[in-house]
């Protein structure tokens, strides 16, 4: 009598994207790929305290955080930024630090080669690079400094902060359609289409794929749940998890742990 055929699971094979590595001296943290999932958490402190800020960084790393992102807002904070990483070398804290830029980036990288160095990683948000001819030259400025300093980049597109370009570009071309799409869907779309097209441009631009991580952030759960399937769908770049403006307390809490 033959053997039974195999009857193949309905659920979705495991997706398995590409694998980013964020590093500090010998500390390796990878991201995507067969990589657990990472936990990143965030100071609250003004970086222009180095010593507030590298204090709160090993607490964060003690509790369990295996990278850490601290706001780089302005030149002040960006040069306090090698003081930090130095104090934490001597406490023995190699958590990877990750620098969160805004609007002045490209100068911040460019005219702070230290903080470029000591940062692990570099946070870009497509909606907050400039607009017009000014966008693709300074997202293209930090692109190369992360090429310079061999560091991966996390390209965070927020619904609060979306290109408004690609937004009404995508109004338009949905009120074209036969069935127009509801508002969300569009939001939805806008997200997604300007973090692949930043991943694609920087790749272009030289960036390996590999060292490029994506998020789309929005501040309810389902919406994050529906956004992220489409995302891991339609590319293979490894994801970054999290709500944006989760919300205080008990409440922050409990929707980012279930997102």
């Amino acid at each position: 009598m033959s053997e039974p055929l195999p009857i193949e699971s309905a659920a979705p094979k495991a997706r398995r994207s590409r694998q980013a590595r964020v590093v500090w001296g010998p500390r390796v943290v990878t991201v995507g790929g067969d990589a657990p999932v990472r936990v990143q958490s965030m100071t609250n402190t003004d970086t222009v305290d180095a010593i507030g800020t590298a204090i709160q960084v090993k607490e964060l790393a003690q509790a369990g955080s295996e990278m850490v992102r601290i706001t780089v807002n302005t030149p002040e904070a960006a040069a306090q930024v090698p003081y930090i990483r130095e104090q934490l070398d001597r406490m023995g804290i190699d958590v990877p630090l990750v620098g969160d830029f805004h609007y002045n980036g490209h100068r911040l990288l460019t005219d702070y080669p230290a903080c470029a160095e000591a940062l692990s990683k570099y946070r870009i948000n497509p909606g907050n690079v400039g607009k017009g001819d000014k966008k693709d030259r300074q997202f293209g400025q930090m692109i190369d400094a992360a090429m310079r300093w061999n560091k991966p980049v996390r390209i965070g597109v927020n619904w609060g902060s979306l290109d408004q370009e690609l937004l009404a570009s995508l109004m338009d071309t949905n009120s074209l359609r036969a069935q127009p799409w509801d508002a969300k869907q569009v939001m939805y779309e806008a997200l997604i289409t300007s973090a692949i097209e930043s991943a694609k441009l920087a790749e272009s631009m030289g960036m390996a794929g590999e060292q490029i991580i994506l998020s789309c952030k929005v501040s309810g759960v389902q919406d994050l749940i529906s956004v992220y399937r489409e995302l891991a769908r339609r590319c293979d770049y490894p994801l970054h998890l999290g709500l944006t403006e989760a919300g205080m307390g008990t409440k922050g809490t409990v929707a980012s742990a279930t997102a």
